[in-house]
């Protein structure tokens, strides 16, 4: 198949030929039969040929349609760039598909950043607050026992503990 435009009116040039030929042999064939004394090996071969050129018409004129088939409806076809630019452009679709999911996993990925970061301030918050109820529990410890030993100055806590312990018996 041709890939430039001169070849391609080249081979309608061709086909053209074929067509003269072909009409040519048809009449000549008509000619032959229509005489009074007519050859009937003339007329045959004569026919052969017409057969020969309208077969080869048809084949051409077949390639020429296939061709245009496949120009007229995109398809890609010799001498044509559709092959090269179809990939381009499926590169390109899958480039813009790959950034589609990268900026969805950096949106989830801040998302998940973010929730973390929340949760580790809520711990640590939870902490202090812990640290602190322990801080004043055991101030409260120390005031009670500082309370405790103004109260009874000469005991321990071991020895009110156990002063405690007998009263109750």
């Amino acid at each position: 198949m041709a890939h430039n435009p001169l070849d391609k009116i080249h081979a309608l040039d061709e086909i053209e030929q074929e067509i003269i030929t072909c009409l040519q042999s048809a009449g000549q064939a008509l000619q032959e039969l229509s005489k009074e004394k007519s050859s009937q090996k003339s007329a045959e071969t004569q026919t052969q040929q017409f057969i020969k050129s309208l077969s080869n018409v048809e084949s051409k004129l077949s390639e020429q349609i296939n061709y245009l088939t496949q120009v007229s409806t995109g398809q890609p076809h010799e001498g044509s760039g559709y092959a090269s630019a179809k990939v381009l452009q499926m590169a390109w679709h899958r480039i813009q598909h790959a950034r589609s999911r990268v900026r969805e996993l950096e949106e989830s990925k801040a998302k998940y950043t973010h929730a973390a970061r929340q949760q580790q301030q809520q711990r640590q918050q939870q902490h202090a607050q812990q640290l602190a109820q322990q801080q004043q529990q055991m101030a409260q410890q120390q005031l009670q026992q500082s309370h405790d030993n103004s109260i009874n100055p000469g005991m321990s806590n071991a020895g009110a503990t156990q002063m405690g312990q007998q009263a109750q018996n």
